[in-house]
């Protein structure tokens, strides 16, 4: 079981994924704060706001015991609502994360399209063979009806 095991785990193909997935990962992170500290300022200045993840719409009401772990009185943040256990609705964090999953979707793209440019075309079919010049062929029926009995 244990050479099983380690035969499929050497395979190049979960080694390829697993280092894919780290990348990736790593990648992500990147993605990430370039949506967070670049594109999204930019976008929540357009809109008229700092902090574009924080456009919410509250749904619960605050209870006393929840007003007790924030602080402080209104108005509050959504990380602060979120945290004490509000409904809240937070559609300019789903934004940000669309956003980053589009910019994400559209650099793999491109890189997919890129490498798939880079490697030779193994799909090609093998280019035809050139036709069997004419002195070719009447040797062949020549030596084909000497062979004849």
């Amino acid at each position: 079981m244990l050479k099983d095991f380690r035969d499929f785990a050497v395979k190049g193909n979960v080694v390829d994924l697993a280092v894919a997935v780290i990348i990736g990962g790593a990648f992500g992170k990147i993605v990430d704060s370039m949506v967070k500290d670049l594109i999204m300022p930019v976008v929540g200045w357009i809109f008229g706001g700092l902090d574009f993840s924080n456009y919410f719409v509250q749904l619960g009401k605050v209870m006393p015991d929840q007003a007790t772990k924030i602080g402080h009185a209104a108005p509050y943040t959504y990380k602060e609502l979120s945290d004490a256990g509000v409904a809240v609705w937070g559609y300019g964090s789903f934004v940000t994360v669309a956003l980053n999953f589009i910019i994400l979707a559209f650099i793999i793209f491109w890189m997919v399209k890129l490498i798939s440019n880079a490697k030779p075309k193994l799909d090609a079919a093998p280019p035809p063979a050139p036709p069997t010049p004419e002195d070719v062929l009447l040797l062949r029926e020549i030596r084909d009806t000497l062979k004849k009995p």
